[in-house]
């Protein structure tokens, strides 16, 4: 016969053993639990606003530290890419160079975003990156974009619609459709710019999964609009924002969900999850 207190410590481990049954949607201790890395058919990471430069701000050792954290996500679970998704330096193109060497420290590929303290021009940011400021490419049966959503002199601007339109066509027949932008086309935020046009070519897309930003650095979760969900991760630097620095992982998964989570590195905790 059970005592009162082996009952209450078997009925407690009951509750934790039916909770892991519902880990991907809510928390438990900071943490959920992650699918077998066999399920993962792709696997990425987003980072943004490192603001290299910026004065008052260590920018040179929030940047060193974020690039350690997203080697370590290779060298464990494993990263195809990551995104660095604008405001790479802080509005003087003198620290173009010092940040693109920040960002070749890391040990997988990576492609960028322009963000509004990126004040530099479409032929230099060419010639910096290797890729222009509106670029798709592909992974297995996924399709990327690549957004630009400011000007040379920083000024918020809604990205080339007639090259999005004809790239979400050229895409319409791949499973999934991911796209990158810096600043997002609904003002949600008070940084945020109102771009309807584009709003309504995503709402459109069938195969468009996520659309993920920066620029906010107080945002780190989900916002939704008209079925399809815009992301944010954080900061890297800069001197305002949630109060930890972070990044977002994502991962395409073989049975054609997707699960994405942002994550606190310092703590190494979760910070919230969502599978679309």
């Amino acid at each position: 016969m059970l005592s009162r207190r082996d009952f209450l410590e078997l009925t407690l481990r009951s509750i934790v053993v039916i909770g892991a049954g519902n880990a991907l949607q809510s928390f438990a201790a900071g943490s959920f639990s992650l699918p077998d890395r066999k399920k993962v058919l792709l696997r990425f990471a987003l980072a943004s606003d490192g603001h290299f430069g910026q004065p008052n701000t260590p920018f040179e050792s929030t940047h060193a530290e974020m690039v350690s954290w997203l080697n370590k996500e290779k060298e464990g679970r494993g990263l195809q890419f990551s995104v660095i998704n604008g405001d790479l330096f802080h509005d003087n193109p003198d620290f173009l160079l010092p940040v693109k060497k920040q960002w070749d420290a890391l040990s997988m590929p990576y492609y960028v975003t322009h963000g509004n303290h990126d004040k530099v021009n479409a032929a230099t940011w060419l010639q910096t990156w290797n890729i222009p400021l509106h670029h798709d490419f592909e992974q297995k049966d996924t399709a990327f974009l690549i957004l630009d959503t400011a000007d040379e002199k920083g000024t918020y601007i809604c990205p080339d619609l007639t090259w999005t339109k004809q790239k979400l066509e050229q895409y319409a027949s791949k499973k999934h459709l991911f796209v990158f932008m810096h600043i997002t086309p609904v003002k949600w935020t008070d940084n945020a710019i109102d771009c309807p046009e584009l709003v309504d070519m995503f709402s459109k897309q069938a195969n468009l999964r996520a659309i993920f930003h920066g620029h906010d650095h107080d945002q780190d979760n989900l916002k939704e609009k008209n079925g399809k969900h815009y992301f944010f991760d954080s900061h890297i630097g800069g001197n305002w924002g949630t109060p930890y620095r972070g990044y977002r992982i994502v991962e395409v998964l073989k049975n054609g969900s997707i699960l994405t989570y942002q994550v606190n590195p310092a703590s190494d905790q979760t910070v919230n999850n969502h599978t679309v």
